[in-house]
Order: structure tokens, then sequence, then C-alpha cells
């Protein structure tokens, strides 16, 4: 287990915080014992909790052209046909991926190929959940084509404590399944959009994990 390069500023912020928290009350407050105690105890669980937030655990991806693998550690919380109206304008399979605070925030590339588009979008703070997130929210979008010339769409979208997506696609770059393209900082969602046909492994309020969950099948 690692710490992601996105949180070596927070972490660094939060030690000092918590030096300077326990500095004033070990020097203006020398006689209250239970609250320098308290300090103490809530410092240790505040750094515990920004530590495991930016784990970035180690694995061997199964890579396959066929499978759509998860982009992000989470639950499923939409699985629908809609209409994709920003890159490929067409009728496409949704599935959501809801990132809490205590999951794992890096997140993978579903699949191998070219990426073939790129947009950042400033936007709202809506819950993540929220129905309009997908398209109101702060948001990147990424479309990588596989070697057999099928295109998915996939989008980092900010929550109402995301306040950072950062995201590593550029356009023409050829990528690996698994491999990382970005992390959300706090909660979050992923959406995925699948050609119609394509078969989903994945069934509503699942837990996944990134890299590891295989979504869907592809048609050969």
């Amino acid at each position: 287990m690692t710490i992601h390069k996105e949180g070596y500023t927070s972490l660094a912020l939060c030690i000092l915080l918590i030096a300077i928290i326990n500095a004033v009350a070990h020097y203006y407050l020398p006689g209250l014992i239970w609250l320098r105690y308290f300090l103490y105890t809530f410092s240790f669980v505040l750094f515990i909790i920004i530590l495991q937030f930016f784990r970035s655990p180690s694995f061997k991806v199964s890579q396959h052209i066929d499978h759509i693998i998860c982009p992000a550690d989470g639950k499923v919380v939409v699985i629908e046909e809609t209409d994709e109206t920003e890159y490929l304008k067409d009728r496409r399979i949704q599935i959501s991926i809801f990132m809490s605070p205590i999951n794992v925030h890096v997140n993978r590339y579903p699949l191998s190929g070219v990426v073939k588009f790129f947009k950042y979008h400033p936007g709202k703070f809506l819950v993540a959940w929220h129905p309009k997130s997908s398209t109101e929210n702060e948001r990147t979008t990424v479309v990588v084509e596989n070697k057999a010339g099928v295109p998915v769409l996939f989008r980092q979208i900010a929550g109402a404590l995301a306040r950072r997506i950062v995201c590593y696609s550029k356009e023409g770059e050829s990528v690996e399944q698994g491999s990382q393209f970005g992390f959300i900082k706090f909660g979050s969602r992923v959406d995925v959009f699948l050609p119609l046909g394509t078969e989903v492994k994945v069934e509503l309020n699942q837990v996944v994990k990134g890299g590891r969950t295989v979504l869907a099948e592809l048609k050969s």
C-alpha cells in the first residue's frame, strides 16, 4: 500500500494543522489534561482518515479486450439506457459508480485504446447521486477507442465535498486498461457509457473495485 501523489500536499497540511493545534493547547492550556488528551485522540483519528483516503493499493490488472473494468472503487448506483449528447450522440447503457469518502479515489482506465476526446467542464457541486450531477456538476469527459474501433465514454464527476478533479488523459495518447487516469478528492462519482447490446456484469447497489471488477463485456 502506497500514498497517492495527489495526497502529499493534503497530508503535509494535515500534519502542520495537528502540530499547531496541539502546540497551542500544550502551551496555553497546560492544566486541562482532559482537553489535551482529547486533542491528541482527535489528531490521530484525523490523520488516519486523511491517510486512508489517499491510499493507492497495488495489484495486477487482468486485461481483456472485450471487458470493461470498473474505473473506481464504490457502489453501482445507476444502470440504465440513456442518450449521450456530448460526444457520442447516440443511445448508450450508462453505469454509474458512487465513491464515498472511505473508498480508494484512484481512477483507472476501463479499457485499453487511444484517447479520442478529453474535456473539462466547470460546474456545480450537487451531491454525487443527484440525477443532474452528470450534466451540471464539475466534471471531465474522456473517450477511449479500443483496437476494434469501439468508443467508450466515461466521466469523473465532482460531488458535494469534492472540490478538485485530477485527470491525466491527453487526446491522441495510447492507454492501458487498469492504468491510472485520474483522482477525485472526497465523495464523487464516475459514469461509464457503453454501446447498446453490451452485456452488463454488475447489479444495482453492488460494491465494486476499481481495476478488478468487470462491469461489462463488449460484443466481440
